[in-house]
């Protein structure tokens, strides 16, 4: 019922979600030596779930390491300056697709309300 409600918007909410949290775990990470940095491929993550590939198989298939700049002497791949952009490119994608779906209930609500 949500993804025919919402369409693609709720899978991307989720996989939003997702990326969010393996960023602030690659910023939590950042001086744990030999930590390697990962992140999630949004639009490959995003086609998968939409071709019917189910949640964690499409997070996983779309979950790539990332390739540092400057390789630090201790191995730890995590970037400060890479992870922040990352961090705020996916937080503005978060609110964007939030609004949308605001935006979807609100529509609803007044329908059902008769406005």
């Amino acid at each position: 019922m949500a993804n025919s409600l919402f369409g693609i918007h709720a899978a991307a909410l989720e996989l939003r979600s997702e990326r969010m949290g393996l960023i602030t775990s690659n910023i939590a990470n950042a001086a744990t030596p030999g930590y390697k940095a990962r992140d999630i491929d949004f639009a490959a993550a995003l086609k998968a779930r939409s071709e019917g590939l189910g949640k964690d198989a499409a997070t996983a298939r779309a979950t790539l390491y990332r390739v540092p700049v400057m390789p630090s002497l201790d191995g730890n791949t995590v970037e400060m300056a890479t992870e922040q952009t990352a961090f705020a490119e996916n937080a503005v994608g978060y609110q964007a697709t939030l609004s949308f779906i605001r935006g979807r209930v609100d529509t609803l609500t007044r329908a059902l309300k008769g406005d």
